[in-house]
C-alpha cells in the first residue's frame, strides 16, 4: 500500500520550522509495512494545497498531511480537502462541544475563530483530539483516503498511533513487511563508503534490498539497508545478511548500528574495560565532555574536564610546557595533565586551530588529538575543513572515534599500551 505525505505551512518552506513531521510519519510508515515513496511541503496557500493533494494521491492510495487545521486564517487544509474531495464544509455538533469543553476545563476563554476547528469535510470521520483542540480527519475519495492531522508533533504522533495506522491497516491488501538497519560510520566520506559497497550495490541490482548513504553531520555517514519481505523472521535474516558483507567491506569505520552513537559506544567500551576518561579541551571548549555526559550513568566512567582555552591554564593547571600549544607535544601534556589532575585512567585532549586566522604558523583547522593510557601518551595530527563551528564540531567526533578505535583495538587507533586496551 502506497502512502505519500504532505507537509502544509509557509514556515515550512522559509526553514523557520524543520519538518520533523514528514520524517516521523516516514518512519512508523515504514515500522509498520507500508511504502511511501514521495514527500511534498507546500505553503498556506489554498490552490498549492488542492495541487499539491492531486499530485500526492495520483500515484499512492493514501495521503497523510499535517498542519493547517487550527483556528486562524492560515488554516485552510480543512478548506483545500473539502474542495479537492468535493466535499462541502459543514459544522460538526459533537466537535464544537468538545472545543468549548477542552477551553473550560483550562479556564481560558475561547476566541470565535476557534469554531473553524469544527468545521469538517461531509462524509469524512473525525479523529479524536485528544491532545489539542483540532481534530483529526480521515476523508474519503473513492477507494483512496487523505488523512488530515495537526502539524503540533506530540498532537499528530497520537493519532498516528491510535487512528491512521489502524485504518491503513484495515484498508491493505497484502502483508509486507518492511524493516531497515543503519550502519553509523565516522571516518570515511560518503563517496568513499560507496566506492567499497559498490560490489554489493551490483550484487544486490533488483532484489528486494536497498542500500542508501545519509551524510549526518556529526552523526558520521548512515549506511541504511532496507528490506521488503514477507515476515519478520525472513527480514532479520536479510539485514544480519547485509550487515555482515557490509562489515567485511568497512571494517572499523563502522562503530554502531541503528540509535548508536559515538559517545555511547565509548561509554561501553569504557564501562566493560573498567577505564576512567576525563578530557582537557582547547579548541573544542567543552564539547567533547558535553556528548560523554549525554550517555546515562556517565559518572560512572567520566571523572570530568577542564576547558584549558587560555595559555596560562594549559601550563598552570596541567603542565604544558611547551610554547606552542598547537602542537603533539601540548597534546600530550594536556592529556596526561588532565588524567593526572582528575585520577583517571585515560586522557583525552584537543587543542588546535579552529580559526578564522592562523596560529602558530598552523592552518585553520589542523587539530592536534591526544591521548594517555595509564601514563603512556600519543598524539595525532588530523586536518579538518570547513568554517569555524564545523571543525570544533568534527574534532569533537574524531576524538571520540579515536577513543573508540583505541579501546576496541583497531590498528587505527593510538598505541599507547601493550597490554590492558585490547582485550
Amino acid at each position: 500500500m502506497e502512502v505519500a505525505v504532505v507537509a502544509i505551512g509557509t514556515e515550512l518552506l522559509l526553514g523557520q520550522i524543520v519538518d520533523s513531521n514528514s520524517a516521523r510519519i516516514g518512519q512508523m510508515l515504514a515500522a509498520n509495512g507500508f511504502s511511501s515513496h514521495l514527500q511534498l511541503k507546500v505553503g498556506d496557500n489554498h490552490e498549492r494545497i488542492v495541487a499539491a493533494l492531486e499530485l500526492a494521491l495520483r500515484d499512492a492510495d493514501a495521503v497523510i498531511t499535517s498542519g493547517g487545521l487550527g483556528p486562524t486564517q492560515d488554516d485552510i487544509t480543512r478548506e483545500a480537502i473539502a474542495e479537492f474531495a468535493r466535499r462541502p464544509l459543514r459544522e460538526d455538533a459533537e466537535v464544537r462541544v468538545v472545543i468549548e469543553e477542552l477551553f473550560a476545563q483550562r479556564g481560558r476563554p475561547m476566541s470565535a475563530n476557534n469554531y473553524r476547528q469544527a468545521l469538517v469535510p461531509d462524509g469524512a470521520t473525525i479523529i479524536a483530539q485528544r491532545k489539542g483542540t483540532a481534530p483529526g480527519l480521515i476523508v474519503p475519495v473513492g477507494e483512496k483516503v487523505i488523512f488530515a492531522l495537526p502539524g503540533v508533533p506530540y498532537e499528530l504522533d497520537d493519532m498516528l498511533a491510535h487512528e491512521v495506522l489502524a485504518e491503513l491497516h484495515a484498508r491493505r491488501k497484502d502483508a509486507t513487511v518492511i524493516r531497515s538497519r543503519v550502519l553509523r560510520t565516522w571516518g570515511l566520506g560518503e563517496s568513499r563508503l560507496a566506492e567499497l559497497m559498490a560490489p554489493r550495490f551490483e550484487e544486490l541490482e533488483g532484489s528486494n534490498v536497498t542500500i542508501a548513504f545519509l551524510a549526518s553531520g556529526i552523526e558520521g555517514v548512515k549506511v541504511r539497508f532496507t528490506v521488503n519481505t514477507t515476515s519478520e523472521e525472513e527480514a532479520a535474516i536479510l539485514l544480519d545478511r547485509e550487515e555482515a558483507q557490509a562489515r567485511g567491506l568497512l571494517g572499523d569505520a563502522i562503530f554502531g548500528v541503528d540509535d548508536d552513537t559515538l559517545e555511547s559506544v565509548v561509554a561501553q567500551l569504557a564501562l566493560t574495560q573498567g577505564i576512567s576518561i576525563a578530557v582537557a579541551e582547547s579548541l573544542t571548549g567543552g564539547m567533547v565532555a558535553s556528548q560523554l555526559v549525554r550517555v546515562p550513568g556517565a559518572s560512572r566512567w567520566f571523572r570530568g574536564g577542564v576547558v584549558s582555552y587560555a595559555t596560562a591554564v594549559k601550563e598552570e593547571l596541567l603542565g604544558v610546557k611547551t610554547a606552542a600549544v598547537v602542537s603533539e607535544e601540548a597534546a600530550c601534556s594536556m592529556a596526561e595533565g588532565v588524567a593526572r589532575l582528575l585520577g583517571s585512567e585515560l586522557g583525552v585532549a584537543t587543542t588546535g586551530v579552529a580559526g578564522p586566522e592562523m596560529m602558530e604558523g598552523q592552518a585553520v583547522g589542523t587539530v592536534w588529538i591526544g591521548m594517555s593510557l595509564r601514563g603512556h601518551s600519543s598524539a595525532r595530527r588530523v586536518q579538518l575543513l570547513g568554517d569555524r563551528e564545523r571543525i570544533r564540531t568534527y574534532a569533537t567526533a574524531t576524538a571520540l572515534d579515536l577513543v573508540r578505535l583505541t579501546l576496541s583495538g583497531s590498528a587505527r587507533g593510538f598505541e599507547l599500551a601493550e597490554t590492558d586496551v585490547r582485550r
